[in-house]
């Protein structure tokens, strides 16, 4: 029976507290609460970005949900919606019961009128090859740097300041996409509930923020939030730690830069699944950790 799971927040106000407690149920650890806890406090509602399709029992309580979200993102140069499923979750005393398939079945006839491509990702690819999707395989990108260490130009972005919580809007609006294979554009919902929790670093005179770590003499580089996206050597000028190796989790071409292309997956597990049409899907990247769902 068509719409006959999908919801609105909006309407139903219980509904966001019973999905975050069905959350952590079924991935405890993983915070999510907290992160779309510290998202919704920098002015992005998980409610708003996300459309979310939902069972319950018949005591009210919540036991099966999938979301779709629109992610606005750069594929072979050509700017799209993408949607993006995600939250993908059922109460582990109610499955094996056709009720994750029923919720699909509807999420695909809603998704299909609205979007060409689907993505997500998922530690446990089983569960959606009966659904059309297929696994895509990224690639994570290593250059050998030998870096010293520069002056110090970069600082934390504070997130409790509201200065820096308006250079964050203001940055994450105006945004070039890292790569032109694959990159994100105009989009916070996403970005914020996956970052907002996780050191974010701003070099001032690039007016660019990197969500990156420097451990054992590595530079691991997620994503670039600038309008201008600059060599990777600019960048390394700005760090004073001593850097021997750069870790790039998405196509280095706009970062001017010689890196080796391995076949990766974010986290070990992150397997990228993809539905419909997707150009890239013979290219090497990977999508940003910052727009993964």
């Amino acid at each position: 029976m068509q719409n006959r799971y999908q919801r609105s927040f909006s309407q139903d106000t219980a509904l966001s507290s019973k999905l975050f407690n069905l959350l952590e149920i079924v991935f405890p650890g993983a915070g999510i609460t907290s992160h779309a806890e510290e998202a919704r406090k920098l002015g992005v509602s998980w409610e708003d970005a996300s459309t979310p399709f939902a069972r319950f029992h018949e005591d009210g309580s919540l036991i099966s949900h999938v979301g779709v979200l629109g992610i606005p993102m750069r594929l072979m140069r050509e700017d799209v919606i993408v949607g993006g499923v995600h939250a993908v979750c059922t109460h582990p005393d109610f499955r094996r019961r056709g009720y994750y398939r029923e919720i699909m079945n509807e999420v695909l006839d809603y998704c299909d009128k609205r979007y060409k491509t689907l993505i997500l990702t998922t530690s446990k690819p089983e569960l959606y090859y009966p659904f059309g999707f297929r696994f895509v395989q990224e690639h994570s990108f290593i250059t050998n740097i030998n870096s010293p260490g520069g002056v110090n130009g970069l600082r934390l972005l504070d997130i409790n300041n509201i200065d820096d919580v308006k250079l964050l809007h203001r940055l994450l609006e105006t945004r070039a996409p890292v790569s032109n294979i694959i990159g994100v554009v105009n989009e916070k919902a996403l970005f914020l509930v996956n970052e907002a929790t996780i050191p974010m670093y701003y070099f001032p005179d690039l007016d660019t923020i990197a969500c990156m770590s420097v451990e054992s003499n590595e530079l691991k580089l997620y994503d670039l939030v600038a309008p201008q996206i600059f060599p990777l050597q600019e960048l390394i000028q700005r760090i004073p730690d001593n850097i021997k190796s750069c870790f790039i989790y998405f196509n280095p071409q706009n970062l001017n830069t010689d890196a080796q292309a391995l076949p990766d997956m974010l986290d070990g597990d992150s397997h990228l699944m993809v539905r419909g049409i997707f150009t890239p899907e013979h290219q090497k990247f990977m999508i940003p950790r910052s727009a993964r769902c």
